[in-house]
């Protein structure tokens, strides 16, 4: 007795395709036609050089199974927020895997644009309802991009590649979560020239939402992974970096203090603070004073007022 799959004679065998539509080849950007994958409406190809790229509207081939000796990709992020894109495009164009703009963006991203056409990456003009789903937010300002999220750097590293003996700013993040406290905080540290110390196992990584706030700060700003344990601290002391907790009272006062030039300060979360293990081990203790109206300033507003106070007793 036949089976369910046993049905008459075999169809032919469908011939391969050919050139770049091969499994594993890059596929060639063209014009899309019809409904696509991603829901978004296919659009006229903006006034650049050239005819715009797009990526197509078939499948790209299988990613590898877990058995597969291909190393894994970089994880991607998607950004939106024009400061935030364009600052990508200026200090790591080769990240940009897609873009997607609004029509009143073309002439702000023609050189983007023209970048995209020469390195065959895909984008796409879309209506501003497209960009508001794609960002998940109506901030984005008439850009998105899909781009490669940038991977802090080992705090070995950071330390080897300053100058001698300079002076430099960092901001170690205990317990900071909120994405756009992280972003205004890298605003701030773009803007006095500070690095960012994340915790060996913090879960903080930068978003979109992150990004916008920042203005492209982000892209400015070294991220760095700290060590386990006491190993950060040894570390940062042996490059000459003294430790300074930030807390909201019994500290000395920051506008009164001699601040060193090479210096870490050490903020902790809002509500739950940092932890009291590496408060206790800092060199200082520093507080913001104020009229006592409110407690305390927001973690991003008090990382901006400790690191102008750093800056000014460079002068």
């Amino acid at each position: 007795m036949a089976g369910p799959w046993d049905r008459g004679p075999r169809p032919p065998r469908p011939r391969p395709p050919r050139g770049d539509a091969l499994p594993g080849a890059r596929a060639r950007p063209e014009a899309a036609t019809g409904p696509r994958a991603d829901g978004l409406r296919p659009a006229s190809a903006p006034p650049v050089e050239g005819r715009p790229p797009r990526w197509p509207d078939r499948q790209a081939p299988a990613e590898a199974t877990s058995t597969s000796t291909r190393p894994a990709r970089r994880e991607e992020l998607r950004l939106y927020g024009l400061n935030a894109v364009q600052a990508v495009f200026e200090r790591r164009p080769g990240a940009i895997r897609k873009v997607y703009l609004a029509e009143t963006r073309i002439g702000a991203l023609k050189s983007l644009l023209a970048w995209c056409v020469k390195q065959r990456v895909g984008y796409r003009v879309v209506e501003a309802a497209d960009l508001d789903r794609l960002a998940g937010s109506a901030h984005h300002e008439g850009v998105v991009a899909d781009v490669l999220r940038p991977e802090p750097m080992p705090l070995a590293a950071w330390l080897d590649a300053l100058p001698a003996g300079a002076p430099a700013p960092a901001i170690w993040l205990d317990g900071v979560g909120n994405p756009h406290n992280f972003g205004a905080i890298l605003r701030s540290a773009a803007h006095f020239g500070a690095a960012v110390l994340l915790p060996a196992h913090a879960p903080l990584a930068l978003s979109g939402a992150a990004a916008r706030v920042a203005e492209g700060g982000a892209e400015a700003v070294p991220l760095v992974r700290l060590p386990e344990g006491a190993a950060a601290l040894e570390r940062l002391r042996g490059a000459g970096f003294a430790l300074a907790a930030t807390v909201v009272r019994d500290g000395g006062d920051l506008f009164a203090a001699t601040l060193p030039p090479r210096l870490v300060y050490v903020m902790g979360a809002e509500g739950a603070g940092m932890d009291a293990a590496l408060a206790a081990a800092c060199d200082l203790r520093l507080s913001i004073p104020g009229s006592g109206a409110v407690e305390s300033l927001n973690v991003a507003a008090a990382t901006a007022v400790f690191l102008a106070q750093w800056a000014a007793s460079r002068r």
